[in-house]
């Protein structure tokens, strides 16, 4: 009975077996292939059809680049910047910095963009520079009801009543103050300080006359020491050179440069730009 039993299970079997459909064509290819060259293609528009995304470096320095309450990263140079990269469709990320460490950073491509830097050969080996997007100027600040130094027309006017003008060391501003610099009887007039605020406590202390302050730092520090009232501008400004977007070689297209130069272009036409300034300004 044993036997029997298993052999109509095998006899079954064999039946069932007979009886299955033979696959068709269509079952038995194999998948598709795709070449190295199709894939890199299919990644390639995968890629294009995101938003490129820009690391910016900056190193605090108020009110162009700085992060305010709750690390939320602002500045004159931040919110211009940031206005052309959303023009192209871009998205930028933030990285705080020493000016040195971010410039080893761009240059090894591990940064994409610094803001307000002056263009040089050395620089050029290794990084692309935007159109300029501002001006770099300096006004001369007075205590504010200084009557005899309101009238005077020119810094010569300053120097030439021994009038003492505070500045900060190793600031380059423009070819006036060199010469003067490089006079030694007109010299002995300027004062270095280490800092900008060391200059604005000079001014009130009547240790110094005048100092010497970039248009937008100097607006800022008055506004956050609430010294409006106190120191003035005086209405003599110096216009030392343009600053330019610096572009890491390594990170960065020609074509990007070339379209955030386009953008740049349509937002300093436009009323955005010197809204921006404008906030900044007072």
């Amino acid at each position: 009975m044993k036997f029997s039993y298993v052999f109509l299970l095998l006899l079954l079997s064999l039946i069932v077996n007979a009886c299955k459909p033979e696959p068709s064509n269509e079952q038995t290819k194999s998948p598709p292939t795709v070449s190295v060259t199709q894939a890199t293609t299919v990644m390639e528009k995968m890629t294009s059809d995101k938003n490129c995304q820009f690391i910016l470096g900056f190193d605090a320095w108020e009110p162009y680049q700085y992060a305010d309450v709750g690390d939320r990263v602002s500045g004159l140079d931040i919110e211009l910047i940031a206005a052309v990269v959303r023009e192209m469709g871009c998205q930028l990320t933030y990285q705080q910095g020493t000016w040195v460490d971010l410039l080893m950073a761009l240059k090894q491509g591990e940064v994409d963009i610094l803001l307000g830097a002056s263009k040089t050969e050395a620089r050029e080996q290794f990084a692309f520079f935007s159109d300029a997007y501002r001006m770099e100027e300096f006004s001369l600040y007075i205590r504010n009801g200084d009557k005899v130094r309101t009238e005077y027309k020119s810094l010569s006017d300053f120097v030439q009543n021994g009038s003492k003008i505070g500045i900060v060391e190793d600031y380059i501003y423009g070819p006036e103050v060199s010469s003067f610099l490089d006079t030694p009887d007109k010299s002995k007039y300027f004062v270095n300080a280490i800092m900008g605020e060391l200059n604005v406590a000079r001014l009130l202390d009547n240790d110094i006359d005048a100092y010497l302050e970039d248009n937008f730092v100097g607006a800022s520090l008055l506004r956050r020491k609430a010294l409006s009232n106190y120191i003035v501008a005086h209405g003599i400004t110096i216009q030392t050179g343009d600053a330019y977007v610096m572009f890491s070689q390594k990170s960065v297209t020609q074509e990007q440069l070339n379209d955030f130069n386009t953008q740049l272009a349509k937002v300093k036409s436009s009323d955005i730009y010197q809204e921006i300034l404008n906030k900044y300004s007072y």
